[in-house]
């Protein structure tokens, strides 16, 4: 794999923030900052070390995520190029479209990862299995 370029439509979301003696605020806005209408949120919080997160993709919804607290990695795949990034900014989201597939892992004690998505859920939406995942993007 290729991790000098971005996996394809992977994008990193510098949001706006206000920073005063009473601390930051960040904010995100649908259709704004996220690229899509906003038809759910959840977050992921309290992960055990050694505990991964995501191991999917979806096949029509997208999301973005943000590190609210703490850190963790994101590994993102599109079948022919994977990045991993170190998210530990609240100020700093990252865009995964549609096919792409995602792993969190390395959460600090304390991180809080926050999720914005761009469908309501639906577990036939997801692709669970690496390998078939793989060889459906890489061979249409």
């Amino acid at each position: 794999m290729n991790n000098d370029k971005m996996p394809q439509g992977v994008e990193l979301i510098q949001l706006p923030e206000n920073v005063d003696e009473r601390g930051r605020l960040s904010f995100a806005e649908g259709g704004l900052h996220i690229p899509f209408d906003v038809k759910r949120m959840f977050w992921i919080s309290d992960v055990p070390p050694g505990k991964i997160r995501g191991g999917h993709a979806h096949w029509t919804c997208h999301e973005a995520v943000f590190p609210v607290s703490g850190s963790f990695d994101i590994e993102v795949d599109d079948g022919y190029c994977s990045r991993t990034f170190t998210m530990n900014s609240p100020s700093l989201g990252i865009l995964i479209p549609a096919g792409i597939w995602c792993e969190l892992r390395n959460f600090s004690p304390g991180s809080v990862c926050v999720v914005a998505a761009s469908q309501e859920y639906d577990a036939t939406g997801y692709a669970n299995d690496y390998d078939s995942w793989k060889h459906k993007i890489t061979h249409p």
